[in-house]
Formats: C-alpha cells, sequence, structure tokens
C-alpha cells in the first residue's frame, strides 16, 4: 500500500468521523430542544401539550402563553447565544494558536460588561425622549455599543501598516480589560442598592428574559456572523503553521484576521447583550471537540455551534429546575460544569499543551 492510498484512506475515515458527529450533534441538539420546552416553573409539559393536539383539544390560554411566548423564545435565545460562544471560542483558539483564548481576548467581555454597567447606573440621567425610545432594551443596547466599541479599539490599537499583530492584540486586551474593570468599578461604588443588585444578575448571566423581541434583535447579526466565521476553517488550518506558511500557500492572512475578529465581536456582543455574562462555553467546547475529532477547523467551528447550543440549553434546563420554582443564573451552572471539565482537560493534556 502506497503513502498516497494510506493517506486517502485517513482522510477518508476522518470524514466519516466527522460526519457521524455531525449527525449526532443534531440529534443531541433535538432532544435538548425538547427537554428545553418540557420542563419549566409551571406544570405546564410539551408532552401534555401534544397529546391534547393529538386528540383534537386546543390549547388553554396558559399552554399557549408558555409554549409560545416564553419556552420557545427562550430555547431560540439559548441556541444562538450558545453556537455564537462556542464558535467565538473556537475562532479565537485558532487565531491566536493558543488553548487559553476565548472570545473576551477581543476586548468583548470588557466592552459589553462597562456598557451594561453605564446603562443600569447612569441610564436614568439620559434625556426622556432617549429613554422612551430605547426602552427595557437599553440594557442589552448599550451592552452591544460597549462590546462591539472596545473590540474596534483594540483591532485599531493592534494593527500598524494594513497588519493586525496577534500578540499586540492579547495585551492590549489585558489593558483594556484591567481599565473597564477600574471604570466598572467606580461606577459599582456609585450605584445604589437595586441597581447593584441588577447588576449582579446581568454579570451572572441568565435567559429568563427571553422575548421574540430579543431573539429578533440578536438573531440576524449572530447567524451573520457565525456564517462569516464557518467560512473560516481552511484559513485557521493553515495559520496552524504559522503566518509566513499560511500567506506561501494563498491565504489571505491579513483579511482572515479581520473576519475572524469582526465576526467574533459581532456574535459575542450580541449573545452577551441579550444573556448577560455566561463563561466557559467559549473555552471548554472546542477542548472538547478536539478530544473527538481533532483540530480540523472545516468541521470543528461547525460542530462548536452545535455543541455549545446543546450544553447552554442544557444549562438553561438545570438552571431552571434545580431549585425550582426559583431560578439559579445560568452563569453559575455554567462555571459548576465547566470548570471541572476544563481542569480535566488540562490535566489530561498536559503535556502536550504548551504554554
Amino acid at each position: 500500500m502506497t503513502a498516497v492510498t494510506e493517506i486517502e484512506i485517513v482522510a477518508r475515515d476522518r470524514q466519516l468521523q466527522a460526519r457521524a458527529l455531525h449527525w449526532g450533534l443534531a440529534g443531541a441538539l433535538v432532544l435538548a430542544c425538547l427537554a428545553s420546552l418540557q420542563v419549566g416553573a409551571t406544570e405546564v409539559t410539551l408532552s401534555a401539550m401534544l397529546a391534547k393536539l393529538v386528540q383534537g383539544e386546543a390549547l388553554s390560554q396558559m399552554e399557549r402563553v408558555v409554549l409560545f411566548d416564553i419556552r420557545l423564545p427562550r430555547l431560540a435565545m439559548g441556541v444562538l447565544v450558545g453556537a455564537a460562544l462556542a464558535v467565538s471560542g473556537a475562532a479565537m483558539q485558532g487565531l491566536f494558536r493558543n488553548p487559553l483564548a476565548d472570545p473576551g481576548i477581543v476586548g468583548v467581555g470588557a466592552g459589553s460588561g462597562l456598557g451594561a454597567i453605564l446603562a443600569i447606573v447612569l441610564g436614568a440621567l439620559l434625556p426622556a425622549w432617549v429613554i422612551d425610545l430605547v426602552g427595557n432594551q437599553m440594557v442589552p443596547f448599550a451592552a452591544f455599543l460597549g462590546g462591539w466599541g472596545s473590540t474596534i479599539l483594540l483591532y485599531r490599537a493592534s494593527t500598524r501598516g494594513g497588519r493586525t499583530s496577534v500578540a499586540t492584540m492579547l495585551l492590549a486586551g489585558i489593558a483594556l480589560g484591567a481599565l473597564a474593570g477600574a471604570l466598572s468599578g467606580i461606577l459599582v461604588y456609585m450605584a445604589n442598592d437595586t441597581q447593584l443588585r441588577d447588576l449582579t444578575f446581568w454579570g451572572l448571566g441568565s435567559l429568563a428574559g427571553a422575548s421574540w423581541a430579543k431573539v429578533l434583535s440578536a438573531g440576524p447579526l449572530i447567524l451573520l456572523a457565525i456564517g462569516a466565521a464557518l467560512m473560516l476553517g481552511r484559513g485557521l488550518n493553515g495559520l496552524a503553521l504559522g503566518e509566513a506558511t499560511a500567506a506561501h500557500i494563498g491565504i489571505d492572512v491579513q483579511r482572515m484576521k479581520s473576519i475572524a475578529i469582526l465576526a467574533v465581536a459581532g456574535a459575542t456582543g450580541a449573545a452577551v447583550a441579550v444573556s448577560g455574562g455566561i463563561g466557559f462555553i467559549g473555552i471548554v467546547v472546542p477542548h472538547l471537540l478536539r478530544l473527538v475529532s481533532g483540530p480540523d477547523h472545516r468541521t470543528l467551528l461547525f460542530n462548536a455551534a452545535l455543541l455549545g447550543a446543546i450544553l447552554l440549553i442544557l444549562a438553561d434546563v438545570i438552571a431552571r429546575v434545580v431549585i425550582a420554582p426559583a431560578e439559579l443564573p445560568i452563569g453559575i451552572v455554567t462555571a459548576v460544569l465547566g470548570a471541572p471539565v476544563f481542569l480535566w482537560i488540562l490535566l489530561k493534556r498536559r503535556g502536550l499543551v504548551d504554554l
């Protein structure tokens, strides 16, 4: 058997494995969606509603509200946010060639947090017409502007002569995060008890405020950003060999960097704006997938979207039922589940991870 034939066999086996993983994750996502629609703070269940429809009975007003106005938009937001965070994490780890990279590197988290805190603490000082125009979307809107603005600032600071330095972006991101944290601390010091409570719950993350308005406002941007990120698979694979090698094999490295950074900013900024701070999805999901299917970004990015949506939906189910009828912030659930998994991955692969 020649070397070429062996390579072809390995490539075909990997394609079959990737296709099987695609279908497996797709099936798991369907099951997770059904679980999300089944449980909640009320006794209304999806199985009971489906049984009534099969028997020709009409749903009650409460059942329609629970299904169409509460659980379905919450499910849609969970799918979008989970996919956005996971794809953004995979893209950043590929771009920085660092297993510890996450979407926060491009300044989205720090900027979004500062924007949200500004809206919560100082929003009442805005003119009445601005408050009436924005309404109850002031915090998500401010968080998105803060995340997007910080990313653009970071991108401009790390780009010289038409080339973006990922090392400069990493260091500048640390400085920007520290500055945003300091400004946030000043605002927190100024906040009253009610505002402090709002800040705490926003920072821990939740899907409890999901609505079709939020889904329709954040959804198109998240889907567009994810679509752009999914096109970067070949480029990120080439970048793993180094920027010079990637350029020699025909990859426009600077263009790929720009698309990756803007896509991550759009996806993560919109996700954080509507859900608050949710950690570990962006850093754990790519690691789990690399253990199963390898580092090929052409399949990793798509699988990350599926697995990120699955994990966030399941975390939301746990958040709703563990202390029902009350609800845990979903950020607590993702941290409790994600931190041990991440530590396990690091310990399992510490001989292979060069930091």
